[in-house]
């Protein structure tokens, strides 16, 4: 029974010290600058989505892969991933380049959606994504917006 109760106590003294090895990080300030057509292949349509990264940590932010989802109106419209490696220094930004895909039948269904609505202003996204970083170091994120599509204006 001591034995029982030693090994469990040195594993919970084991476990509080891992925790501290755990630094606090605050989430990073991740926003779509823009987004660029890229070469497409049958019935999909293929963009570079522009991502600024601001750490406003005290430590440099290491990344080895990217992968995201954009929602338009409630419905996913495009996806992608990517394998790029970099780092985000202290108190620091840099640009990150994604390449995501939207199938015939992503445009379809966004385009019946819209028929409803018979408007493209104020049109809600949300893009989620996760910065891989290893084991413990992956980042998830949310930005969410509104799209004021060009030529939208029905006052003539």
């Amino acid at each position: 029974m001591r034995k029982i109760l030693g090994l469990s106590l040195i594993l919970a003294v084991l476990g509080l010290n891992a925790c501290a090895l755990f630094q606090h990080r605050d989430p990073l300030n991740i926003n779509v600058v823009g987004i660029e057509p890229l070469p497409s292949q049958g019935l999909e349509l293929r963009f570079a989505v522009k991502l600024r990264l601001q750490n406003p940590n005290e430590t440099t932010i290491d990344y080895n892969g990217v992968a995201l989802d954009l929602e338009v109106n409630g419905h996913t419209l495009a996806t992608g991933v990517s394998d790029q490696t970099g780092s985000i220094p202290r108190f620091s930004e840099g640009i990150l380049s994604v390449p995501v895909s939207i199938s015939a039948f992503s445009v379809l269904r966004q385009t019946l959606g819209l028929s409803q609505t018979q408007s493209l202003d104020n049109l809600p996204y949300v893009l989620k994504g996760k910065l891989a970083g290893g084991l413990f170091g992956t980042m998830r994120f949310v930005d969410r917006g509104t799209l004021d599509l060009p030529g939208s204006t029905a006052a003539w």
